[in-house]
């Protein structure tokens, strides 16, 4: 198994914005440093739902400061970007990181109305938005003139400069929220991202992949390859105090979805969103997203994702905004104990 780091960090007010980033590139440059396969960064504005909002600009950054992890997008909210500037931006993330960059892209968020409308963009239009963004992007990466007309962009230009790192272009992935996005993505062939708390349901996702892509005319070995990219989220606590552990899990999970049920209900505008009250729901919810324990308790919670075929483990290790010396601990005792028993 390979496992990165997804570093999803709410901020509770903006006058501790620039600490909780600080606090956010730390942890990126020590999961660098004990070997992670990748970090993960998303992107959500206006509420403090990612302290840093904007992945591509902190990808930028991040390339610099780091040697050797991988820089994924989980995801770019496709909705809220031009194509072309995107191609040129990530082209140029790709150069400055060797070729380390991983680009998971997705509609953005399916209830926050107030973030489209933030960036003048009907939530209606995600969906063939999102289609026609990654038809650019690919064309753009591949170093050729580029004309495309669609419903949303007609454009042309001569060729994008500078041209990915990577040949032909960087790892393009999908953020599936459901089976349906999950069988299309198997039959054209692309990686997904999966963030399905219930481990049920992460197995029957990346099943049903297996069997839709192996339908296809891809070689075997072809195919192999693309589901050994799948990459299946879970948020993580570990300790050498278990319920420890557990302590600062629940808390910090309760903090994380009181922040975004509070964003939703107050800046979603009524004539589309009614008030919603999660919490009845907010155990169960824990239960099926955390990985949590002492390092043997976190191991065996591991292989039983192994086990349903999960070969690429991002956790989000900072559920909350955490306090920093927890977040750290848990990073090393990860990487400690965790690595050495699942190495490929």
């Amino acid at each position: 198994m390979k496992f990165g780091t997804w570093v999803f960090p709410i901020s509770e007010s903006p006058d501790k914005d620039g600490q909780v980033i600080d606090n956010t590139t730390e942890e990126i440059i020590l999961c660098d440093k004990l070997g992670y396969e990748a970090v993960w960064l998303s992107e959500h504005h206006f509420d403090g739902a990612v302290a840093y909002a904007d992945p591509v600009t902190f990808a930028s950054s991040i390339s610099r400061l780091t040697k050797k992890i991988k820089i994924g997008f989980a995801v770019v909210e496709m909705s809220l970007h031009h194509p072309v500037r995107l191609a040129a931006q990530t082209a140029l993330i790709d150069n400055l990181s060797k070729g380390r960059l991983m680009v998971g892209t997705g509609k953005g968020s399916a209830f926050n109305h107030y973030e489209y409308r933030g960036f003048g963009v009907h939530m209606s239009n995600s969906e063939s938005i999102l289609e026609e963004a990654e038809e650019i992007l690919l064309a753009a990466w591949s170093g050729e003139p580029v004309k495309y007309k669609g419903k949303h962009w007609d454009i042309s230009f001569p060729s994008l400069r500078p041209t990915p790192y990577q040949t032909p272009h960087p790892p393009l992935y999908r953020a599936c929220l459901g089976m349906d996005s999950t069988l299309a993505m198997a039959r054209i062939g692309r990686p997904v991202l999966i963030a399905s708390p219930k481990n049920t349901e992460i197995q029957s996702r990346i099943s049903a992949f297996s069997e839709e892509i192996a339908k296809t005319d891809l070689r075997e070995i072809e195919a192999s390859k693309i589901i050994n990219q799948i990459w299946v989220t879970k948020n993580l606590v570990i300790s050498k105090d278990g319920d420890k552990a557990r302590q600062i899990a629940w808390e910090g999970y309760e903090k994380d979805q009181t922040l975004i049920d509070t964003a939703r209900n107050t800046f979603n505008p009524t004539d589309v969103w009614q008030p919603v009250d999660t919490k009845s729901s907010l155990k169960q919810k824990f239960q099926d997203s955390f990985i949590v324990g002492t390092p043997k308790e976190v191991e065996e919670q591991i292989a039983t994702l192994k086990d349903i075929g999960v070969n690429n483990l991002m956790v989000k290790i900072n559920t909350g905004n955490m306090d920093q010396n927890d977040v750290l601990t848990s990073v090393n005792l990860f990487a400690e104990n965790i690595f050495p028993k699942f190495a490929n």
